[in-house]
């Protein structure tokens, strides 16, 4: 008589996801997740876990931008399902592909007032293109094949399936298993080629044309196809935050340092792989000029329009490095002629003041300064960053001050300009890319949201570089005698603690850290930082920039248009 095998839920879930490709899993464990994560180590799959459910989401959604397959995110139910909505958002607004799984009540007990029983799937259904639960544990690696394959299929986005303590800790005969069909690379496919000529012919009429490049265009790794086209077309562009390395920065075509007067003078407009959002100022006046053309290119159908209803006929469905194909063949014989002696007047002198704000020593530290710093260290030491960035000042002016010249090797804040994706991020990056050294410019109000992540940085041994922009605030910090006994001056709601040692927190948690007030200092600093192996915290004391406005640029813009119609 045959004897029946059986394998638990936990290995089935482990399975399934080895045989999906999954090697590394962010999240944090507890009842009833414990079995899946060691199963998924036995299998061979690497689990990092991590201090807070935050942080682990997050790390999930850059892991699946870097890579292009979802990020897989392990978490408990209940609140910590909660907390990795924070993640869940963040993938939703930025199309970053991620599949979380989470723990829930057994299926007896639903409705009972459950250990942390909340209807999870429910609650995630509006922020996720699938949530669903297994309707029996033999159907569990199908669900989650589903899952993972809608999470980068079309425009990318958040996945969730939940997972029943009794199916985790249930077991399944083996002839009850099915094979599981797995999906190959998403499919793509090629524009409208009506749409192809139509866009080619505004192009060629165009007194100015502008390439802006979204991180669609990065995460669609379309780089070969849009260098080629700008380059052979001589078409000036500019890079969103995130699309930055698509095309060289280094490159004599990229007009950032002009963005205001290019935007303002264009009239027709390529966009690839961006939305016309509050990062492009909805493609409206007085950012952009009048009446512009734009041509929007994008992998789903309803983002054409958006924004820009009266441009919607010249949109592009399809693969950005298909189409980008499409463009170059159908204006083969095109070339721009010349770009406005105003344009590179405009761009010469912004780069020129961007130097001088940079040259100039003061103490204390300014960004401008510190970035130089910064930047002649890592040329120095050979290092190659992917850089991660977030806060208000810190990152917006970290934006223009690092030059990047290959795609994927930037993060930030992103769209949902969340806080606290900060270490999340940089961890994803040393996992994604063991070959590059994760640079971090943190505002200190910013790092504070993910400090605790350091731990989970040393303890699974991912060096990174973090540079803490200290300036005592949110924006801005106040005058140092605020914080002097007995002041009569009650702190504002941007005041943080005065010079904090955030550098003694890497110290206790097993990195390194190091304190920089001049010049000389923060070279030492970072020098050790790039080059030690170790998570480093450089806590970078500066300007508090009590007497500036509190601002931030791209939102302030924004205020200006507003107001100009008043």
């Amino acid at each position: 008589m045959a004897v029946t095998a059986y394998v638990s839920g936990a290995n089935l879930i482990a399975s399934a996801l080895y045989d999906l490709g999954v090697r590394v899993i962010f999240g944090i464990v507890g009842i009833p997740v414990i079995e899946v994560a060691d199963a998924c180590i036995e299998k061979g799959i690497r689990f990092i876990g991590f201090r807070n459910e935050q942080s682990a989401s997050y790390a999930a959604t850059a892991y699946g931008y870097l890579t292009g397959r979802p990020g897989v995110c392990l978490v408990v139910g209940g609140p910590g399902v909660l907390h990795a909505i924070a993640g869940i958002g963040n993938s939703t607004s930025n199309c970053f592909p991620l599949l979380v799984l989470a723990g829930s009540s057994e299926s007896s007990q639903v409705h009972k007032g459950a250990f942390q029983e909340i209807d999870q799937v429910s609650i995630l259904t509006p922020f996720t293109k699938f949530a669903g639960r297994p309707p029996s544990l033999s159907l569990l690696p199908s669900t989650l094949e589903k899952a993972f394959r809608l999470a980068y299929y079309g425009r990318p986005g958040a996945t969730y399936v939940d997972l029943p303590a009794d199916f985790i800790q249930g077991t399944l005969g083996t002839q009850e298993t099915k094979p599981l069909y797995l999906a190959s690379e998403a499919p793509q496919f090629a524009a409208d080629m009506t749409r192809i000529k139509k866009a080619a012919n505004l192009i060629r009429s165009a007194k100015l044309p502008l390439v802006i490049i979204g991180k669609g265009a990065a995460y669609g790794r379309a780089e070969d196809s849009i260098r080629e086209f700008i380059t052979e077309k001589s078409i000036p562009f500019l890079p969103t935050p995130m699309g930055k390395g698509v095309v060289p920065d280094s490159s004599p075509l990229n007009f950032a340092a002009a963005r205001s007067a290019v935007l303002r003078t264009c009239d027709v407009i390529l966009l690839l792989g961006g939305r016309l959002n509050w990062i492009l100022h909805y493609g409206e006046p007085p950012k952009f000029r009048d009446g512009v053309k734009i041509i929007q290119v994008d992998i789903a159908s309803e983002e054409i329009g958006n924004n820009n209803s009266r441009n919607a006929e010249y949109g592009l469905v399809g693969d950005i490095g298909l189409v980008m194909k499409q463009l170059s063949a159908e204006l083969q014989d095109y070339k721009f002629p010349s770009i406005p002696k105003a344009l590179i007047a405009a761009k010469k002198v912004n780069v020129a003041a961007s130097q001088k704000k940079a040259n100039d020593v003061v103490l204390p530290l300014t960004y401008q300064h510190s970035y130089k710093i910064i930047k002649d260290a890592i040329h120095a030491t050979n290092t190659k960053p992917i850089y991660v960035s977030e806060g208000a000042n810190a990152m917006d002016i970290a934006r223009s001050a690092f030059d990047v010249e290959e795609p994927r090797q930037r993060l930030d804040a992103g769209t949902m300009a969340t806080m606290g994706v900060g270490i999340g991020y940089a961890i994803a990056a040393a996992v994604a890319c063991p070959d590059r050294l994760p640079v971090c410019i943190e505002g200190d109000s910013a790092f504070g949201f993910s400090a605790m992540e350091l731990e989970t940085a040393t303890r699974s041994g991912l060096p990174m570089a973090i540079f803490i922009m200290n300036n005592n605030g949110v924006y801005h910090g106040v005058e140092p005698t605020a914080y002097s006994a007995g002041s009569e001056n009650r702190l504002p709601s941007t005041a943080l603690g005065f010079e904090t040692r955030y550098d003694m927190i890497a110290e206790a948690v097993g990195g390194k850290g190091l304190l920089a007030r001049t010049p000389e200092e923060l070279k030492e600093a970072a020098t050790t930082a790039l080059t030690n192996g170790a998570v480093t915290v450089v806590n970078v004391i500066i300007d508090p920039g009590a007497k500036t406005k509190l601002e931030f640029a791209w939102l302030a813009n924004t205020k200006q248009k507003a107001e100009s119609k008043l």
